[in-house]
């Protein structure tokens, strides 16, 4: 199986839906340091670059695309359609995808209660799912199960960008990672298990129930976990804080960062190549490669597996 994994593309738009009530919240700060501290002028070729994204997995035939959140810089639905319009447009006709949102995709609590990602995303939301809650999902590719789960909430500080999956999330992914047929399973959220050296996220940008997570994934089989949330890719074996290995694809878009992940996985062997783009060519190229070794489990006993005991 190939994967195509992205996150972090950061699309802005001209016209922003702005409302009397959000220059009292964290979006007028995020737009000042969007436009007068330095963050636009890193995303400035954001549109360019999804672009040769797309046109790369158009090219490289993935067998599905994941995206893990942050589509846009403030949440505005304005900015959610048009990177719903770069991202999913140019090739609905390829491979299937999976999206979850970032903690920019639901910026404020107001507009993580608005739905926009799921509403503009919703293709690449299609899976198996326990109720008609939108989180988790999963979906099937090849003998892989990919789960979605949402780490993103609205926060009310400026510097706050923290997640937290909350305990009915974390019942709903208990029950359906049980329910699953086997497979090895690969959780898809933004925000990371662990900093690049192992360590634990400061508590303004990590995962508030970072350990209730693990334990329901594990418990779970999960074997990896995909992520963004940092814009510098990085990529774990185990740590102390989760006992399954983890990458981070960091910004597909941001200036010096700007690259996506492709993994093929073949039994239990992720080979990995980071693919970085080149301002000079409009393209990308290899820039790095890895393997790592997948957890050895293809999830709890099945029904069929406790009856034939």
């Amino acid at each position: 199986m190939r994967l195509a994994h992205f996150s972090d593309i950061h699309v802005t738009a001209q016209r922003l839906g702005w409302r009397s009530s959000d220059w009292f919240n964290k979006r007028l700060t995020g737009w000042v340091n969007l436009r007068y501290f330095g963050r636009g002028r890193r995303f400035a070729e954001t549109d360019r670059i999804v672009q040769a994204l797309m046109q790369e997995v158009r090219t490289r035939r993935p067998d599905h695309v994941i995206f893990s959140g942050d589509a846009t810089a403030l949440g505005f639905e304005e900015e959610m359609t048009r990177a719903s319009r770069l991202v999913i447009d140019p090739i609905q006709h390829g491979p299937g995808g999976m999206a979850v949102p970032g903690n920019h995709d639901t910026y404020t609590e107001d507009v993580a209660g608005q739905g926009f990602f799921e509403r503009h995303f919703a293709p690449w939301q299609i899976g198996t799912r326990l109720s008609e809650a939108t989180y988790p999902f999963a979906q099937r590719v090849g003998p892989i199960w990919l789960i979605g789960v949402n780490s993103s909430t609205g926060n009310f500080w400026p510097w706050d960008a923290a997640g937290s999956v909350g305990p009915e999330q974390l019942q709903r992914l208990e029950t359906l990672l049980k329910n699953l047929e086997p497979g090895p399973r690969i959780l898809v959220i933004h925000h990371p298990m662990s900093l690049p050296d192992g360590s634990p996220e400061d508590r303004w940008h990590g995962l508030r129930d970072l350990a209730a997570l693990v334990r329901v994934a594990a418990n779970g089989g999960v074997c990896l976990a995909l992520h963004g949330h940092h814009h510098r890719a990085y990529h774990l074996g185990r740590c102390a804080l989760a006992p399954f290995p983890a990458i981070c694809a960091g910004s597909a878009t941001e200036s010096r960062n700007w690259s996506y992940g492709e993994y093929e996985i073949v039994g239990r062997l992720l080979r990995a190549i980071r693919r970085r783009y080149s301002p000079e060519t409009g393209s990308f190229e290899d820039c790095e490669s890895f393997e790592l070794e997948l957890t050895d489990s293809d999830g709890p006993p099945g029904r069929s597996d406790r009856e034939r005991r």
